[in-house]
C-alpha cells in the first residue's frame, strides 16, 4: 500500500474527467483501509468506488482512497435461496455473470450496469423492473469515526428510489466493504414486462426465457441504447426520473398527451427524465466536448477533454429548460463533486 501525489483520475471515473488528487492509494482489505483512515496526515479523504457515478468539477485537494477489496463466497443455502456475499471492489457486471454460471437468479435485469458492489447499495441501483433492494440481504460497513464493523439489513438501509440512508443521514459516515445478496438457485422469478425485454426475446424466439436469457436481452438493450464508457465517456443516467403529483402530470397532459408515465401510489406519478429532456431539443446535441447522447437523452457524455465544470454547465442548462417548460426540477443521479 504506496500512498501517490499529484495523480490524474482520469482512468479511474467513467465520465474520464482529467480531474488530479492531491494524494491517492488503493485499499485491497478492511485492514488497509482501517491504516488509511487512522493516518493524522490526511485528515480529508475521498471515497472512490468503480468511478461510475460521480462527476468531478475540479481537482480533488484531498486523500482518494480507492476501495479495491475483492472476493466472492457462498455464505448458506436456505431452501431455494442462496445467500452470496461480494466484496466492495468486485466490478458490478462480472458479478452478476458470476451468479448466472452458477444458475443463481436475481440480478439478471441489472446486468451491465457500470460501478462496484460496493457503491450499489448506496445509489440503490435499479433497471428492468429491478432494484437491489429486491436481491439485497445485507452490508458490511466501516464506520469512519470509530474503525468499527457495523452491519445494515435491508430494512435499516432504508432504500428508495435510487435512494439509500448511505445518501442522508450515513453519508461520508461509512465505508461498505461488502455485500450479501440473497439470491435464487430455483423457482427463478422471470420479469420480462419492463422495457423492451420481451420484445427482444420474441424476436429471438425465446418463449420460455431463462435467466440467461434475460440477462443477454438487457445487455443487448443497454448496448443499443447507452455508450460504453470505455468509448465514450459517461456515467449511464445523469438524472433521476422524477415523480411528480397526478396534478402536476395533468398540467402536463394539457400540451403533451402522449407523454409516457408510470403511476404510483399516494397520487404520484414518475415521468422519464430522458422523454423530458428530448422534447426540450437536447438530444445529440453537442455544446463542443460536452453533449447529449444521440440514442437516449438521459446520457451525458464527454467526448473527449471536456471538464467536469462543463458537463455540469450542460446539465444545468438542461435542468433550467425542463423546469422552465414542464415545471420539473431533474434531480442529478450523479454525485457531483
Amino acid at each position: 500500500m504506496h500512498i501517490e501525489e499529484n495523480i490524474s483520475l482520469k482512468n479511474y471515473n467513467t465520465f474520464g474527467i482529467d480531474a488530479r488528487a492531491r494524494y491517492f492509494v488503493e485499499v485491497s482489505d478492511k485492514n488497509e483501509l482501517l491504516e488509511i483512515l487512522s493516518k493524522p496526515n490526511y485528515p480529508e479523504k475521498l471515497i472512490l468506488g468503480g468511478g461510475s457515478n460521480i462527476l468531478l468539477t475540479a481537482d480533488v485537494e484531498k486523500l482518494v482512497v480507492r476501495i479495491q477489496i475483492k472476493g466472492i463466497e457462498l455464505e448458506a443455502e436456505d431452501g431455494s435461496d442462496v445467500l452470496v456475499k461480494a466484496g466492495a471492489g468486485e466490478n458490478w457486471h462480472n458479478f452478476v455473470l458470476w451468479a448466472l454460471e452458477r444458475g443463481y437468479g436475481g440480478l439478471e435485469n441489472l446486468s451491465l450496469i457500470p460501478g462496484n458492489v460496493g457503491t450499489a447499495p448506496i445509489q440503490n441501483i435499479g433497471a428492468y423492473g429491478v432494484e437491489l433492494k429486491d436481491v439485497f440481504e445485507s452490508c458490511e460497513a466501516l464506520e469512519i469515526a470509530t474503525g468499527k464493523t457495523r452491519v445494515f439489513s435491508r430494512e435499516e438501509c432504508r432504500f428508495g428510489y435510487r435512494d439509500s440512508i448511505f445518501k442522508r443521514e450515513a453519508k461520508g459516515k461509512y465505508i461498505i466493504t461488502a455485500v450479501t445478496f440473497r439470491l435464487r438457485r430455483t423457482d427463478h422469478h422471470i420479469r420480462i414486462h419492463y422495457g423492451a425485454i420481451s420484445q427482444v426475446l420474441d424476436q429471438r424466439g425465446i418463449s420460455e426465457p431463462g435467466i440467461k436469457d434475460i440477462s443477454d436481452a438487457v445487455i443487448s438493450i443497454r448496448q443499443s441504447k447507452l455508450p460504453d464508457p470505455r468509448k465514450i465517456g459517461n456515467s449511464g443516467s445523469f438524472f433521476k426520473n422524477p415523480v411528480i403529483s397526478e396534478n402536476t402530470f395533468k398540467k402536463i397532459l394539457k400540451h403533451y398527451p402522449e407523454a409516457p408515465s408510470y403511476p404510483l401510489p399516494d397520487n404520484q406519478v414518475k415521468i422519464p427524465a430522458g422523454w423530458l429532456i428530448e422534447q426540450c431539443g437536447f438530444k445529440g446535441k453537442r455544446f463542443g466536448a460536452a453533449g447529449v447522447h444521440p440514442q437516449q437523452a438521459l446520457v451525458l457524455v464527454n467526448y473527449g477533454g471536456a471538464t467536469g465544470r462543463e458537463i455540469w454547465q450542460l446539465a444545468s442548462r438542461i435542468r433550467e429548460k425542463v423546469n422552465e417548460e414542464f415545471g420539473v426540477m431533474l434531480e442529478p443521479e450523479v454525485n457531483v463533486l
